[in-house]
Order: C-alpha cells, then structure tokens, then sequence
C-alpha cells in the first residue's frame, strides 16, 4: 500500500522437540540457510538466522502484512520437511511446540545481532532454559512453568 513505512524487528527462538541436541554441526549452516530463505520468501528480511545443537535464534525485519504466527508455522514445518526430507537426523525430527518472539528498535540491530551471531560462546555459559527465562524476564513477558519448552523425560 502506498504511504506505508514499518520498521519492525523481531527476534524468535524456537526449540528442538524436548531440547534434543540433534543439530548437528556439519549440516546446521545449511539448515539455518534455509530457515533465513523461508523468512525472505514469506516477504520479511532475514538479519541472521543462528543456535546452537538445541535452539534457534532468528532475527528479523517483519514485513507488517506477515502474522508471527504465520510465519513461524510454516519455517518450522518446511524446515522439519527439509530435515526429514535429507534425512538429517537418526530419528524423525520435530521443532518443539511454540516460540518465543522479542521486539527491538533500530537502535537494538547491532546488539541483536551479535547476541545471536555468538551463540556457541554464550551457551557455555548459560543453558538454554536459563536464557529463554532471561528474555521472558527482561520482556516483562507472563508465562507458565508448566509450558516452558519440555525436556524428556
């Protein structure tokens, strides 16, 4: 639509289905690539797609007509396909239900970014679920224990 601007910045992280550390190091470039193309194809801009063996961080220019929800469905439903399609992992794989998603201003591009570009540092010295509470925290966000993504058991 003419005379429309956006400037929204978005960063999801989603899980592995019971925080399974299957992402393996050789294919995980890969599989972050096509995460970032699945981003651009829904019309949004990828900024930087990274994790580590467990979890995904995505940063992202959300493109306004685009519902989150949307968006996240179907990144992780083809990026699972494409898992499952190449044979990636010794059992079927499957994203954890849910994500988490933080706004930022233009301000916050830099930090973000290289917040999620160091992820394998920064995991050895905060694990996963510590982090994901962190930014519940910090977002001021309501949850629920009992839905915090699960572990198996």
């Amino acid at each position: 639509m003419a005379n429309t601007y956006h400037q929204i910045y978005i960063q999801t992280v989603f899980a592995v289905k019971y925080r399974a550390a299957v992402i393996n190091h050789e294919w995980k470039s890969t599989l972050f690539a096509v995460i970032g193309n699945l981003i651009n194809e829904a019309g949004c801009k990828t900024i930087i797609v990274n994790g580590v063996q467990d979890h995904v961080h995505c940063f992202i220019g959300l493109k306004p007509v685009v519902s989150v929800s949307e968006l996240m469905k179907t990144v992780k439903a083809k990026s699972s396909k494409y898992i499952n399609d190449n044979k990636l992992t010794n059992t079927r794989f499957e994203w954890q239900e849910g994500y988490g998603v933080f706004s930022y201003g233009q301000y916050q591009i830099d930090k973000v970014y290289k917040y999620i570009q160091n992820q394998e540092e920064h995991h050895k010295k905060q694990t996963f679920r510590e982090e994901y509470l962190d930014f519940l925290k910090k977002f001021k966000v309501p949850y629920d224990e009992r839905y915090i993504f699960e572990e198996l058991k």
